[in-house]
C-alpha cells in the first residue's frame, strides 16, 4: 500500500484532467491521475464547447490555449435530412454572446485534451499512472485506498472517480446498468480538402430525419472536417446492431449532400450510443463521482463534456470553501445531481424531438420550429446561462 498524494483522480479523461485543474487550484493540494489507457490521449473527433464550458476553460487558464485549435461557427442550424430545408438556426454571433458572456466553439476532442494534459504537466504536485485500471475505491478512517487490475493499492486523503460511463467507483453508489438507446454513432474528421466544396463552414449542422441524424462542422481552425452519423438500429439485441450496411439502408432517400457526406464516414469504428438514469447520490465521505461517472448522458444536447467541466469548477469552489473532502463533496454533489439530471433528461427528450417519427408530432415540431428567430435566445438559456444563476443565488463564491 502506498500513500500516493493528497487527493487520486481516477480517469484520465477531458474530466479527470479538469478536475485535477481545479483542485490544484483551489487547494494546492498534490494529485495523482490514474488512467487505463497506456497513454494520456483522447479518441473520438470534434466535440462542441457552449458558453457554459468557456466559462470553466478561462476559470481553469486554458481558455486562451483552447482557442488556438477552435472555430468559432456563426450559427447552429436544424435542417430536412431528405429535403434540406432550413428548419431553424441559432445566430452564434456578437449578440450570442453578448447574452451568455463567451462564445459557442467546435474543436478536435484531442486538442482540448491536449491542452488540458500540458497545463496539469505545468505543476509538479500533479503526476500521472497509465495502464491502470481502478477496480474499488475503499474508505479506512480519514484514508482513501484504490485498487487495481493487479491488486496493488494506493493511498490518498480522497478519491474524484473521474472514469467514464464504465465507472468502478460508480458501483459503490448504484448497481444500475448503462441504458441502451438503441441508437448507434459513425464519427470522424477527414481533410477538409477531401470533401467536396458543397460544405458550410460557417456553421454547426444537425441534418434530422425519423430515427436518425447527422452533424457537421469543421475543427482545428478549419483544417479538418467533423462529421457524426446516428441512427436507431433495427434490432439492437444482435451482436452486430448498427453496423455500417444498417447505416446504408437507413439512409435511403436522404439529400444528395447527405449522401455524400456517408461516403467520407470512416466504417471500422462504432459507438454505441448509452446513457443511465440520474442517482440520488454520488458521495460518501472522501469518495466522489464527477462527470460521465456520475451522469452519462446522451450526445443529442452536446453537454456530455461540458458538464463535466461544471461540475470541476463546483467542485472546485467547494474544496476552497470547505476544509472537509466529506462537506465539500456533500455541498457538490447537492448542487450539481438536480442539474445534471435535468440535463440528463433534456438530452434524451431532444433525442426524441428531432428523431421523432409520428407524422402529428413532427408537424407540430416543425411548427414550433418555424416560429423560432434565430436571436431568440431563451431557449438555450437554461443550459448556456447557468453561470449567471449560480452567482445570482449565491450557489457558490465567485
Amino acid at each position: 500500500m502506498s500513500n500516493i498524494s493528497d487527493v487520486i483522480v481516477v480517469g484520465g479523461g477531458i474530466g479527470g484532467l479538469a478536475a485535477a485543474l481545479s483542485v490544484h487550484k483551489n487547494t494546492g493540494k498534490s494529485i495523482s491521475v490514474f488512467e487505463q489507457a497506456p497513454e494520456f490521449g483522447e479518441v473520438g473527433a470534434g466535440i462542441q464547447l457552449a458558453p457554459n464550458a468557456l466559462e470553466v476553460l478561462e476559470y481553469l487558464g486554458v481558455k486562451e490555449e483552447v482557442l488556438k485549435y477552435a472555430v468559432l461557427p456563426k450559427r447552429l442550424v436544424l435542417k430536412d435530412v431528405y429535403t434540406a430545408k432550413e428548419f431553424a438556426s441559432l445566430d452564434l454571433g456578437e449578440d450570442f454572446q453578448k447574452k451568455f458572456g463567451q462564445p459557442y466553439i467546435v474543436l478536435h476532442r484531442s486538442d482540448l485534451h491536449r491542452v488540458l494534459f500540458e497545463a496539469c504537466r505545468n505543476y509538479e504536485n500533479i503526476s500521472f499512472f497509465n495502464n491502470q485500471i481502478i477496480q474499488s475505491a475503499e474508505q479506512h478512517d480519514n484514508i482513501v485506498a484504490i485498487a487495481n487490475q493487479y491488486g496493488e493499492t494506493f493511498t490518498a486523503e480522497a478519491v474524484i472517480g473521474a472514469d467514464g460511463i464504465k465507472s468502478k467507483i460508480r458501483k459503490r453508489f448504484s448497481n444500475d446498468d448503462p441504458v441502451n438507446s438503441t441508437y448507434v454513432a459513425y464519427r470522424g474528421t477527414i481533410p477538409i480538402e477531401e470533401i467536396s466544396g458543397d460544405v458550410d463552414m460557417d456553421d454547426v449542422i444537425m441534418w434530422i430525419g425519423p430515427n436518425l441524424h447527422m452533424v457537421q462542422y469543421p475543427v482545428r481552425r478549419g483544417k479538418l472536417y467533423n462529421q457524426v452519423v446516428v441512427f436507431k438500429s433495427y434490432d439492437a439485441t444482435k451482436e452486430n446492431w448498427g453496423n455500417p450496411e444498417e447505416m446504408e439502408k437507413r439512409f435511403e432517400g436522404a439529400h444528395p449532400k447527405v449522401k455524400n457526406a456517408l461516403k467520407f464516414i470512416n466504417r471500422q469504428f462504432r459507438w454505441p450510443m448509452y446513457d443511465r438514469n440520474p442517482i440520488e447520490n454520488w458521495s460518501e465521505g472522501n469518495i466522489t463521482l464527477l462527470g460521465d461517472a456520475a451522469h452519462p448522458m446522451l450526445q443529442y444536447l452536446a453537454q456530455g463534456a461540458v458538464q463535466a467541466l461544471e461540475d470541476c469548477y463546483v467542485l472546485g469552489e467547494q474544496l476552497k470553501i470547505h476544509d472537509s473532502y466529506e462537506v465539500a463533496f456533500k455541498k457538490y454533489q447537492e448542487i450539481r445531481i438536480p442539474r445534471s439530471a435535468m440535463v440528463q433528461t433534456s438530452a434524451r427528450n431532444w433525442g426524441e424531438i428531432i428523431h421523432a417519427e409520428d407524422k402529428i408530432t413532427i408537424m407540430l415540431r416543425d411548427a414550433l420550429f418555424e416560429k423560432h428567430t434565430p436571436k431568440d435566445y431563451h431557449v438555450v438559456d437554461f443550459l448556456y446561462g447557468i453561470f449567471n444563476k449560480y452567482k445570482a443565488e449565491k450557489f457558490i463564491n465567485v
